[in-house]
């Protein structure tokens, strides 16, 4: 049986006059946009770009939601009441959506950025609420939208789990360009080699991620991961070079490469 994989990458992550990132070229290499929504990074022009340049390519929109934290691009920790985090999702959610709805399509999925992701994946209180929020849109959504919306998170996750528990469709997902620890979860960037920046070794991680299911962890034990999507960021330095040797070696091993949401 052929694998499949989903290729992700978070773009539309500038703000104003400050760029991040290749998002015109990435978006000619993943088949799934993870976009910001203005709370860890983004504005209304940058935003509306990136969901008309996914639409001519065919690639997918998902709203990349976070902690209300421009000045820590989302990645410090904020202890956010569950009502206002369901509040403060939805709100992000809807504003993507319609930016991309006025460029000829629509969000199809959820995934949270930063400290929020790293909080859903191991809070079940954190996981709740994403989960709770992006069911309330998704329940709102027009009835010609008949395709399930999607939750996109860690693989084994807590997001998943509550994703699943309120009718959404969990998709799991590995990093190629992240260290792993010996249980699964991410390395915290503040610690070395949290971050991998080789070409050649991210696509190899990538090509047995894909036909294997397995990862080499920060200790050198091998892991399973079981995932449907592959996330190259796009502010990696080289995450162009490394997006486009990745796919070159799946396509190489005969890997398909199509988004999750068409799946």
């Amino acid at each position: 049986m052929t694998a499949v994989i989903d290729l992700n990458s978070d773009l539309g992550e500038g703000f104003g006059r400050w760029t991040l990132g290749d998002d015109e070229a990435m978006l000619g290499l993943v088949t799934s946009a993870n976009v910001a929504c203005g709370f860890h990074a983004g504005d209304p022009s940058i935003l509306r770009r990136v969901c008309a340049q996914a639409a001519e390519r065919g690639v997918a929109v998902g709203a990349q939601v976070g902690y209300r934290d421009l000045a820590g691009f989302g990645r410090r920790h904020i202890d956010v009441d569950s009502a206002e985090l369901v509040d403060e999702v939805i709100y992000q959610l809807a504003a993507l959506d319609g930016i991309a709805r006025v460029e000829g399509t629509r969000v199809s999925y959820v995934k949270p950025h930063g400290a929020l992701y790293n909080d859903a994946a191991s809070s079940p209180v954190v996981a709740g609420a994403v989960a709770e929020a992006t069911a309330a849109y998704a329940g709102s959504a027009p009835s010609e939208d008949a395709s399930p919306f999607v939750l996109l998170g860690l693989a084994g996750s807590e997001l998943l789990t509550a994703a699943e528990a309120v009718g959404l469709r969990p998709v799991a997902e590995a990093f190629a360009d992240r260290a792993y620890t010996a249980e699964g979860l991410l390395v915290s960037r503040r610690e070395p080699g949290a971050v991998l920046h080789d070409p050649a070794t991210i696509a190899a991680r990538c090509v047995r991620l894909a036909t294997e299911g397995v990862v080499e962890s920060i200790d050198g034990t091998t892991i399973s991961v079981a995932a449907q999507s592959i996330c190259v960021h796009g502010d990696t330095d080289g995450a162009v070079a490394i997006a486009r040797e990745v796919r070159q070696a799946l396509e190489g091993a005969g890997v398909e490469i199509r988004p999750f949401t068409g799946s």
